[in-house]
């Protein structure tokens, strides 16, 4: 009797959620079962295990109107910045990901029904992480989120923690739900429908679900926090601003060092029309830009189960489509005389009779006639699964699994330019003076005058697309056997024993003209950075064993008391053997009280693209410290008079086959307690610390700036021109040193039951107590910094995160309240601290189930509308789009159909 008490106590406790819990007849029905099977044990038990888990059911994951499995589970107050579908530069490219203590999303295991899902696509190359919009959300039945290290039990990147997503085991009757939203300002209309089938065959069961879900953008100028940036416009206009030297002989201009430019709707072929640059010529290039962007998402997913005498066969098979944009302002001028431009001296491209060339000649400018810039990602996500299970003899039980899976991207750049055709276009297509074979480029030349809006067959001759393929692969076995060895005084050792084989792939194939070196210019051949192509792959072969060991039970002060043990070895064909163990204890001393605490060896190889990604550039906002002081440490060369032209600079970055796998040591002491004063009260309380060695990331390009302009350290990264201007900063993933993270969590649940309804209570916080980075920087120094309430571009890291939902539910009515809160932060600009106000959300939503089985819901998300706070770290947008929500007040309607 004590040991379902346990059970109910830890369900009760444990499963508490951002929005909501599992109901209370959902518990009691829970205290009827024998042995079950969570997240973090492959042993089935009839006891509760050691690890804290949070167990999120699907009204839960229904709570906000949610149509991402990474929109509602990122709402966790144990997960960080992630990536979403917020922003159009540094943006995800469609996809999302869960980060887990602040640790990384590679660092979180994500797996579905127990097993590994494969690691997105369709970014400029492949990831190393699960992409959560490739797993539909109508399949999901339920979620456990595991916090505590689990390399032993599950293999690496299972550091900071696994989020385990259960699909429905079987399924009879019909559901359709469709969803239609918008927020208050009349963007962002979301539509969604899913339908769910099953049928019983005899003994089989058969499953089909669809899905369709499409999202459309908010773009930056309809909200007040991304309408301007706050580091200011970029000095560079549609009309164009021309530096050059031999302007001085040209009758009537007296050019100043600011150059010249032309007067907004006016002919640029009379020079009469052009005039001196001023400070007010600039521009705002991240107008029509996305505040969020747009997805379209389609699945398709079918399950059979069957038995095949005494034996169980499950067979799965999936298929998800993603596609995604984002919009960038139209191309930015590359053209510098210092760069092999040269503008005839030819009146077809040129009204002032001098040549544009040299180190004098630079052209700012946005060529608005070839468009906006625009980036789509189609993402095909494949999977076939099939797997055994069955029931031995003494109570053992067995289970075999195999998946293969695949995602392959299609990454298309649209409004781009070959910048060699716009080269020979300026030359006025004369080809004396080039050496290589431009042929092809001759062939349907347009002269290309830049000093007058540009024509259609000017556009059409300069206008390129580029299309990247990428994809990566996972292939995995797995074999387990679980059972009783034998009795102790106190109860029966449990144990599982198992096997797996997985193999990773990854492949990036960059367009073939992106990739390609110029011909006619001496920069690059077209504006979309070019990168090398990246291949990779490695397998590896594990085995593990777990064992539950009951030392007392029923006893004084002791009403139950349990060991857990595991370790796995695991071979990688790049690294070797490794062996890392964990061990846990589960003590109950009388029945309202369970205390726990664990402790765990981690382990993560480094990945596919941390090792074998090829050279690639990219570009990153940053603020250059020596723009506005170069009187600083590391800021010597730098002419006084420099300052910095645009926020974006060249990154260049790559894979490391140099990197060493990342080891960790994880620990948690926690309690469980329920209420004998308050009936249906309970609460967890769970400290845990994680230390990793060989941390691998990456300095970060304004890191490095700052290091080097205020420390005169890691300079070696950066390299400028005569001028001043950043021309590259050199960063990429290293092992750095060492990360310590620590902190507390607490959950909370209460339900009461009323004349007038049930109702259901609970609250979710965590607290961070430290998140420390270790990194060794290039001098052989050793920075330490602690992050713990401060903010970074893209990544923050409050103290406290917390969610507080009430449910009411009466006769068919339901009405539910949500909380969420993100605590304030600090942000140091150009060396200066400034802070970040905290955020609340409130959501609110009611809805009838009608006795038709027709269900109507109305929601209010982000009650009163809150923008995000502003942040000056993240230039251009404004805010940090990995943590904050910048949608607004959003409403949405959903039906349900249930047969």
């Amino acid at each position: 009797m004590f040991k379902q008490s346990v059970i109910s106590l830890a369900i009760a406790t444990a499963c508490l959620t951002a929005s909501h819990t599992v109901s209370a007849e959902d518990v009691t029905a829970e205290k009827s079962v024998e042995r079950i099977a969570v997240t973090g044990s492959r042993i089935k038990r009839q006891s509760a295990t050691a690890s804290p888990i949070q167990n999120i059911d699907l009204e839960a994951l229904n709570a906000n109107g949610s149509l991402s499995l990474g929109d509602a589970l990122q709402e966790l107050p144990s997960v960080g910045s992630s990536l979403n579908g917020n922003g159009s530069a540094g943006s995800s490219h469609g996809s999302s990901s869960l980060n887990l203590r602040n640790l990384g999303a590679n660092r979180s295991l994500v797996l579905v029904n127990g097993h590994r899902w494969v690691n997105g696509a369709g970014s400029r190359g492949f990831r190393d992480f699960v992409d959560m919009n490739t797993i539909p959300q109508a399949i999901i039945k339920r979620v456990e989120v595991l916090q505590d290290g689990a390399t032993a039990i599950y293999g690496a990147d299972a550091i900071a923690g696994v989020v385990n997503l259960y699909t429905y085991d079987d399924y009879e009757g019909l559901e359709v739900k469709t969803t239609y939203g918008e927020t208050t300002k009349s963007d962002r209309e979301t539509f969604n429908i899913d339908i769910l089938s099953g049928v019983n065959i005899n003994d089989a069961n058969l499953m089909f679900a669809a899905s369709h879900v499409d999202q459309k953008p908010i773009y930056t100028q309809d909200r007040n926090i991304t309408a301007v940036p706050l580091n200011g416009l970029t000095s560079a206009t549609p009309e164009g601003l021309f530096f050059e030297d031999n302007l001085a002989t040209v009758n009537g201009l007296t050019p100043s060092s600011g150059g010249i430019t032309r007067n907004p709707g006016k002919d640029g072929n009379n020079i009469d029309n052009w005039r001196k640059v001023n400070s007010d010529d600039t521009y705002n290039r991240y107008y029509n830009n996305y505040v969020t962007g747009p997805s379209e998402r389609s699945s398709l997913y079918t399950q059979l189960v069957m038995p095949i005498g005494s034996v169980n066969f499950k067979a799965e098979a999936l298929y998800n489509s993603r596609e995604s944009d984002q919009q960038f302002s139209p191309a930015l001028s590359p053209i510098r005389g210092s760069r092999g431009f040269v503008i005839a001296d030819d009146a077809r491209v040129n009204p002032f009779g001098v040549e544009f060339s040299g180190s004098d000649f630079k052209h700012n400018a946005f060529f608005m006639n070839n468009g906006y810039r625009v980036n789509e990602q189609k993402v095909e996500t494949t999977r076939f699964a099939i797997g055994l299970d069955g029931e031995l003899s003494n109570d053992w039980s067995w289970d075999s699994f195999a998946s293969w899976a695949s995602n392959k991207g299609e990454f298309t750049s649209n409004n781009q330019m070959n910048l060699d055709k716009l080269a020979l276009g300026l030359r006025a297509c004369d080809t004396t003076g080039i050496d290589a074979d431009v042929t092809d480029l001759v062939s349907g030349c347009v002269p290309v005058n830049i000093f007058a809006p540009l024509t259609d067959d000017m556009v059409n001759y300069i206008n390129f697309t580029g299309h990247d393929k990428n994809e990566a692969s996972q292939l995995d076995f797995t074999a387990n056997i679980t059972g009783s060895l034998y009795e102790l005084p106190a109860g029966y050792i449990g144990a599982a024993f198992g096997i797996e084989y997985r193999k990773e792939k990854g492949e990036d194939t960059p367009d073939s003209i992106i990739n390609s070196d110029p011909r006619i210019n001496t920069y690059r051949t077209t504006t979309s950075s070019p990168r090398e192509g990246t291949t990779g792959e490695y397998d590896l072969k594990e085995a593990y064993a777990e064992f539950s060991i009951p030392l007392l039970d029923d006893k004084p002060l002791a009403e139950y008391l349990e060991l857990s043990l595991a370790v796995r070895y695991s071979d990688y064909s790049t690294f070797g053997s490794t062996t890392n163990s964990k061990v846990g204890l589960l003590y109950t001393p009388f029945e309202q009280l369970t205390l726990r605490a664990n402790w765990a060896e981690g382990f993560r190889a480094p990945s596919i693209l941390e090792l074998f990604e090829g050279e690639r550039l990219t570009y990153k906002a940053v603020n250059d410290p020596c723009s506005t002081d170069n009187n600083l440490a590391g800021c010597s060369g730098v002419p006084t008079d420099y300052s910095q032209p645009f926020s974006n600079v060249q990154v260049t970055t790559g894979g490391n086959r140099q990197l060493v796998p990342e080891t960790s040591k994880n620990k948690t002491v926690g309690l469980i307690y329920e209420s004998n004063l308050i009936e249906n009260l309970s609460f967890t309380l769970d400290w845990y610390e994680i230390e990793i060695n060989n941390t691998i990331s990456e300095f970060g390009a304004q890191n490095n700036l700052d290091l080097c302009a205020y420390q005169n350290k890691n300079c070696d990264t950066i390299t400028r021109d005569s001028s001043g201007e950043i021309i590259d900063i050199l960063d990429g993933p290293v092992n750095l040193n060492a990360t310590r993270v620590s902190g507390i969590d607490f959950v909370s649940y209460y339900t009461l039951q009323t004349d007038f309804g049930d109702w259901s209570f609970n609250a979710n916080v965590s607290k961070l107590n430290t998140l420390t980075e270790y990194k060794t920087l290039s001098d052989g120094s050793i920075e330490q910094k602690d992050l713990v309430g401060t903010a970074v571009s893209r990544e923050s890291y409050p103290e406290w995160r917390g969610t507080f939902s009430s449910t009411w539910k009466y006769n068919g009515w339901t009405a539910n309240y949500n909380l969420r809160h993100i605590d304030s932060t600090t942000e140091q600009f150009l060396g200066e601290p400034r802070g970040i106000g905290s955020v609340t959300y409130h959501n609110i939503s009611g809805g009838y189930q009608f006795a038709n089985n027709l269900g109507v819901k109305l929601g209010v998300n982000n009650l009163g509308d809150k923008q995000p706070p502003a942040s000056l770290t993240n230039l251009n947008i404004n805010f940090d789009q990995n943590t904050y929500n910048p949608v607004g007040r959003y409403m949405y309607l959903q039906l349900t159909y249930s047969l």
